[in-house]
């Protein structure tokens, strides 16, 4: 049996634990500290205070990356429990007790990148607001907002020619992406993986082809990001994807590797005029979500 302590036990810092997080979920003390707005030294300082506290190491660290050792893993969970109470206790006396239903559209490429992300927190800081999300093309999106069917929609489109009434969350670049060693590009006619009509990456990719004079055929075609990574992946094709979306198998190619160059799109917003708070209160949410984006280049 242990004996009983002659003095209390520490408390954690939930600003310590914020920190640890965001340390654990990056991979990085530089993108962390930049998520927290603190700067790297401080944000290592913060680290060395919670692992003094504990007696344990919380992180292996190395010239190339950031892991978590094994007590780091059990902390990992205690500090998300600690965080989200705090979230919930704070939120029930600074934020007003709103409810209702919110109607989300996305195309699918950010459907599956950003709004699983974006709906994780925001259930967390709204628990009584219910989330309606329906998947489909920009172009059918906002004809669903046109009928009154969505409250908030996220569209894609041509960096010259964005949607009268969008609100532009985000502008990158269009790369062509290929498989790392792959040699689709250097194929005659060029196989490309594109979407349907209607798609601003399509779009730019081939007026880009057509502009170099680039013989191409239509070797995959899919309405899913899922597709399109698949054909790069097995080398089947090359894709015009954002710069933001290159997996860690995949590289960019470019004039050197005889591409041209496509552009950029932009991603939007439209919110029903007659927003409700919810809807308010969601919109607000997926501004501040490609806010932190484009300081930290993650969601």
């Amino acid at each position: 049996m242990n004996a009983p302590l002659n003095h209390p036990l520490p408390l954690l810092d939930l600003d310590v634990l914020r920190t640890f997080v965001a340390i654990a979920e990056t991979g990085s003390f530089t993108t962390a500290a930049t998520a927290v707005f603190r700067t790297p030294s401080a944000v290592s300082m913060q680290i060395k205070k919670l692992e003094d506290i504990l007696g344990r190491s919380v992180f292996s660290r190395d010239a190339r990356s950031v892991t978590l050792t094994t007590d780091g893993e059990m902390l990992l969970g205690y500090a998300r429990r600690m965080l989200a109470i705090n979230r919930e206790a704070v939120a029930k006396f600074i934020i007003p007790d709103i409810s209702g239903v919110v109607r989300i559209g996305s195309p699918d490429d950010y459907g599956e990148r950003v709004l699983p992300h974006v709906l994780k927190r925001f259930a967390q800081s709204h628990p009584s607001i219910a989330v309606d999300v329906i998947i489909d093309q920009s172009i059918n999106l906002r004809r669903r907002m046109d009928d009154r069917a969505l409250d908030i929609t996220l569209v894609t489109n041509s960096y010259k020619n964005t949607m009268a009434g969008a609100e532009v969350l985000l502008t990158e670049p269009i790369v062509w992406a290929g498989a790392k060693g792959g040699s689709a590009h250097l194929r005659e006619p060029l196989p490309v993986s594109i979407w349907e009509e209607g798609c601003a990456w399509r779009a730019g990719a081939l007026d880009a082809l057509g502009r170099d004079g680039r013989n191409y055929r239509v070797a995959y075609m899919s309405a899913h990001t899922a597709g399109q990574r698949s054909a790069i992946m097995a080398d089947l094709a090359v894709a015009p994807l954002p710069k933001s979306f290159l997996g860690c198998d995949m590289v960019e190619l470019t004039t050197k590797d005889g591409l041209p160059e496509i552009g950029k799109y932009s991603l939007a917003m439209f919110v029903a005029p007659d927003a409700s708070a919810p809807v308010k209160a969601a919109a607000d949410h997926i501004r501040a979500t490609f806010e932190v984006f484009k300081e930290t280049g993650r969601f």
